[in-house]
């Protein structure tokens, strides 16, 4: 008991030690009210400063609004550390518009997770469109901005007035946003460079009244580059840059420089007065600064000034510059100096050196010319660069004699010519030239001339030169001026003409480098070679130009400043020795070809039934090219038709062939490697020619003849095998037994029956005067019932005839005579004639009474064999019945032949028998209708309509064409 007071002490003091902990804890869970909140602006940044005391919170809500329309434009938590030294908060916001164009108000809480205490008392920023400043406001004012970025402007309308619209040059019209009751903001974007005066944003009111504005500035911050410092007195140091790119900033927003921390100042260059060996250079604008470094000894970066004083005596051929320097310490520099002499525009550049060089001397200069010299220096050791020229300075050399003429002879073909030689240049004439003196020299005599300053050709008579002097003349020509005579130039005068046309001539191909000429070397060309050229349409005293070629040399290319395109020149090479010149080698060419100038002259004849078309040739001086053919054209109207393409100059004509008659008009146009010139037109009418017309008709006539002879010629060799090709003989029948001829004519009648068969007997009835159907005996009912009447059937049936004497005549194969062969049969065998396959009509079976009454009847035979019609169907030739009526007194045939119709099977061409003549259709009117008349199975009518009687007279004669064609093939013995 004595112990339990101790333990309920210490329990009641651990209990009001944990009340106490819980009671600091609360306590400090509630956060501190930022207090003591401020706030300052910097409004050329656009900047706003806010500052407080928050206790020991690290983390801040901050939220600002506009303060008029209460729109917030900032929230955000932010941690702020203390700052130890004054115990206050910081935080600075940059406002994306300017802070003068509403008022802003913060607020501010103090935050730990997601517990915030309460919000600050209210901050205002007041801005500038406040009601007691009633004035048309615009911000930014005269911002210097970096190109490309971005830039928000705001207009405060007037009290009173309404809001119209705001607007720059570059983009028009802008999209506003509402700050304020009378603030409004737009934003420029992605700005490009402005110009020396900026860039214009302007604000207007409703009623364009009011306006206000402003200007900003969009550029670069600077670059400056190349910085190098050296010396010019060998003393001090200049420094120099470039600014590099365009800022776009003008006046005070523009760059300023400063070297090792000299004053600023915005031109280019700086001079120190010491060489110090290492400069810095800084270039500051609105926009940023930029820094460069340089630094060398002082003897690596000597750059001279320019000389001064220049001054030039003269000669005729030398000249000497001299010179001062600015700086005395120069007289110990070793230098190096270029000296420029500019003559009439052509520049040359002569360079010297020494130790302070002060004058050179120019030679090889030309008398009477004038020049101008500069000059410029440099350190020979450890160059650096040229200093700077000096000024120029102009001097004329003094004048001499002139220098020797180049002289040349030119031959005509009259045995004339002339000494010619070429100008002299201004620099060859050393002066002003008073005039030329020509000699022409001979050990007999001499004789000579003066001509003036413009003459460049003394002629001469090769005939009067050889009346007076020897057979070896020299013309020499000395120019003259005021100083005294050139040296003399001579030539040999050839008093022979050379053969040229003896000289094949070469074509010469101008390239860019001139006309290329090649040639042999010649042993005695002592003194070399002259190559001459002229136009080669010039014939007298002609403008020739020569050059000299050294011995040795065996090609040249020639260029002159007197060549024409289209003109064609001559080349000549000759021989320079102790002799007069000798012709070696002879060119042509052009330097361009052209087309011709002028087409040929053009005429057209007929020849014959041909057209000839002559022309002339082109003038040599028109072809303007060598003449590589003509084309030869036929006008169509506006078209041309190319006839033809004569390769060659030498063909000049042309013969058309194969035109009809009419009008035609030619055109012949010469080319060249060019193209083809201008065409000469030629019309002619084409004539028909008559003599040619009849000796066609002629010649046709005699083919014809010709033909024809041959032709018969070949009939009558080989008659017997035309005669056996198109009229063989037809056999005749080998009869057993004699023949009389005094017997009567066989009437022999055709047999009803499809087929025929022939059967010799040995027996012979002399009582049988014609042949009669001998039927064969049927051994059914019905077919010996069809046997007493007309049938058609396409069994065998046997005729019976009997042999007869006949003439010698050859028997008709077709169609035998009935009455002459009836009227003679004597002694003949007798034969059984069988007819197989030969469909008849009704009226094929209905056969005359004899007329002698002969008792023969129509007996069925053994070897008769009748159809009835139902057992076939196919094609089965028939025999034509006769037109006209049979006397007979018989049945008529219609009736018999229904039942038959009924069971044919369609058409059955049939064959027709015609007799040869009408004395033999009269003789033969008793008989049986012919075979193989074209008529239905089912009918007695034909199929084929009887021919009209024109047709009958035609098969008439046909038939004697026939018979005389026979006897005279017949006839002819070979």
């Amino acid at each position: 008991m004595p112990r339990s007071r101790p333990n309920c002490s210490s329990i009641w003091l651990l209990c009001l030690l944990l009340g106490l902990l819980a009671m600091h804890t609360h306590a400090n869970d509630e956060l501190t009210v930022p207090q003591q909140v401020s706030l300052s602006s910097d409004m050329s940044a656009q900047q706003l400063s806010i500052s407080w005391l928050g206790g020991t919170a690290a983390t801040f809500d901050l939220m600002i609004l506009r303060t008029e329309l209460n729109e917030t434009v900032f929230y955000e938590t932010v941690s702020v550390p203390v700052n130890p030294m004054n115990g206050r908060h910081q935080w600075n916001w940059t406002s994306v518009e300017p802070l003068e164009c509403t008022s802003l108000s913060v607020q501010i809480r103090s935050r730990n997770g997601q517990m915030t205490s309460e919000w600050s008392n209210t901050q205002i920023l007041q801005g500038s469109d406040l009601p007691s400043n009633e004035k048309f406001q615009m911000y930014p004012q005269d911002r210097v901005i970096p190109v490309g970025s971005n830039t928000t402007f705001c207009c405060i309308v007037e009290e009173g007035k309404l809001f119209g619209k705001m607007h720059t040059g570059n983009m028009g019209i802008m999209n506003t946003t509402r700050l304020s009751r009378r603030s409004y903001a737009a934003t420029l974007v992605n700005q490009r460079p402005s110009g020396r005066t900026g860039t214009n944003i302007l604000c207007y009111d409703n009623l364009k009244t009011k306006l206000t504005g402003a200007v900003v500035f969009v550029g670069y911050p600077p670059l400056p580059t190349d910085f190098v410092c050296e010396t010019r007195d060998l003393t001090s140091a200049v420094c120099q840059w470039n600014e590099g790119r365009d800022t776009h900033l003008y006046g005070r927003r523009g760059t300023f420089y400063s070297v090792n921390k000299s004053p600023e100042q915005k031109q280019r260059g700086y001079t120190v007065n010491r060489w110090e060996g290492n400069w810095t250079l800084v270039a500051v604008n609105p926009l940023g600064q930029y820094s460069l470094t340089d630094s060398a000894e002082l003897s690596h970066r000597v750059h001279p000034v320019a000389p001064t004083n220049l001054f030039v005596p003269v000669s005729a051929w030398n000249a000497t510059v001299l010179w001062q320097w600015e700086y005395n310490s120069y007289s110990s520099l070793a230098l190096v100096c270029q000296v420029e002499l500019n003559s009439h525009g052509y520049k040359t550049t002569r360079t010297f050196s020494g130790v302070g060089l002060r004058s050179v001397v120019l030679t090889d200069l030309y008398p009477d010319e004038d020049y101008s010299v500069k000059v410029r220096c440099g350190a020979q050791k450890n160059f650096w660069k040229w200093g700077d020229w000096s000024a120029p300075l102009s001097f004329k050399t003094k004048t001499t004699v002139p220098d020797t003429p180049d002289v040349w002879v030119w031959m005509n073909r009259d045995n004339t010519g002339q000494v010619v030689w070429k100008p002299l240049t201004r620099r060859q004439s050393h002066g002003q030239l008073t005039g030329y003196e020509v000699t022409f020299w001979s050990p007999e005599e001499n004789h000579t001339e003066i001509f003036s300053s413009d003459t460049f050709a003394a002629p001469f008579n090769i005939t009067q030169i050889t009346a007076f002097s020897g057979n070896k003349i020299t013309a020499t020509v000395i120019a003259k001026n005021n100083d005294g005579v050139s040296e003399p130039a001579g030539v040999l005068i050839p008093l022979h003409l050379t053969d040229e046309e003896s000289l094949a001539v070469s074509r010469a191909v101008y390239s860019d480098k001139g006309f290329p000429l090649y040639w042999s070397s010649i042993a005695n060309a002592t003194c070399g070679y002259m190559v001459e050229w002229y136009e080669a349409s010039c014939k007298r005293d002609c403008p020739v130009e020569w050059i000299k070629v050294a011995a040795g040399n065996t090609n040249v290319s020639l260029e002159s400043a007197n060549f024409q395109p289209g003109v064609r020149y001559n080349f000549a090479l000759y021989r320079c020795s102790s002799e007069p010149p000798e012709l070696l080698q002879r060119w042509q060419g052009y330097v361009q070809e052209l087309v011709p100038s002028s087409p040929v002259s053009l005429s057209a004849h007929q020849q014959d039934s041909d057209i000839l078309l002559t022309w002339g040739e082109i003038p040599l001086v028109n072809r303007r090219g060598f003449i590589l053919g003509y084309n030869i054209y036929v006008s169509n109207g506006p078209q041309l038709t190319l006839l033809a393409n004569l390769s060659g100059v030498g063909t000049r004509s042309y013969t058309v062939k194969g035109f009809s008659e009419g009008s035609y008009k030619f055109i012949v146009k010469a080319y060249t490697a060019a193209g083809e010139g201008t065409g000469a037109p030629a019309s002619l009418s084409l004539e028909p020619y008559a003599d040619w017309l009849i000796l066609e008709i002629l010649a046709s006539l005699g083919i014809t003849a010709l033909f024809l002879v041959i032709v018969t010629f070949i009939c009558y060799k080989k008659r017997k095998w035309v005669k056996k090709a198109f009229y063989p003989d037809i056999p005749e029948p080998k009869l057993a037994g004699n023949w009389s001829r005094s017997q009567g004519p066989l009437d022999v009648k055709p047999s009803p029956h499809s087929m025929v068969h022939i059967v010799e007997k040995p027996e012979w009835d002399s009582s049988k005067e014609m042949l009669v159907v001998i039927p064969e005996e049927d051994e059914d009912d019905e077919e010996q019932r069809i046997g007493d009447e007309p049938v058609d059937t396409d069994e065998p049936t046997s005729l019976r005839y009997y042999n007869q004497v006949v003439d010698e005549r050859p028997i008709r194969p077709r169609f035998p005579d009935s009455s002459a062969s009836s009227a003679s049969s004597l002694d003949s065998a007798r034969t059984d004639v069988t007819y197989t396959g030969i469909q008849t009509s009704g009226s094929s079976l209905v056969w005359p009474m004899d007329p002698q009454g002969s008792s023969e009847v129509l007996r069925p035979q053994a070897d008769l064999s009748v159809s009835c019609g139902n057992g076939g169907g196919g094609y089965r030739p028939q025999m034509q019945p006769q037109a006209q009526s049979l006397d007979m007194g018989l049945a008529s045939p219609e009736s018999s032949l229904e039942p038959q119709a009924a069971t044919a099977g369609g058409y059955k061409p049939q064959r027709s028998w015609h007799f040869d003549s009408p004395v033999e259709a009269g003789e033969n009117s008793g008989l049986a209708p012919s075979l193989g008349s074209p008529t239905s199975i089912a009918s007695t009518q034909f199929l084929l309509p009887d021919g009209e009687e024109n047709a009958e007279e035609k098969r008439q004669l046909s038939s004697s064409a026939a018979t005389w064609f026979t006897n005279l093939l017949s006839s002819t013995k070979p």
